[in-house]
């Protein structure tokens, strides 16, 4: 006589992910480096933006993370600071590098795209 084996009733349970830092974000780490390099230069918000040509108010809010700028915009205020686009997403990169968990293993090809 073959034996029956019962099926189960219910799906086995799931176990919960452990919850995971939020990654910072590109506008904040890209703000971060913007003001970096200005303060190494011993500027004021006005000098570079008006150099840049945009507001001081728009170049604040850049710094601060609150604005998303375009490419442009990027370029404008590199440009104003002396530093190459490649220079300062390089540099942006490695704060968001140094700043990542250990697990996180991004080479330098897949950071560059990331950033374009």
């Amino acid at each position: 006589m073959a034996e029956i084996i019962p099926l189960p009733t219910a799906p086995a349970p799931i176990a919960p992910r452990a919850p995971r830092e939020p990654e910072p974000l590109w506008r904040d780490a890209l703000g971060e480096q913007l003001r970096r390099l200005r303060h190494d230069r011993g500027e004021r918000l006005a000098d570079t933006a008006e150099r840049a040509g945009l507001s001081p108010q728009y170049l604040s809010e850049i710094e601060r993370g609150l604005k998303e700028p375009s490419s442009e915009m990027i370029a404008a205020v590199a440009g104003a600071l002396e530093v190459t686009l490649i220079e300062l997403t390089a540099a942006v990169v490695d704060d968001l590098r140094s700043n990542a968990p250990a697990r996180t293993a991004v080479g330098v090809r897949a950071a560059y795209t990331l950033a374009a």
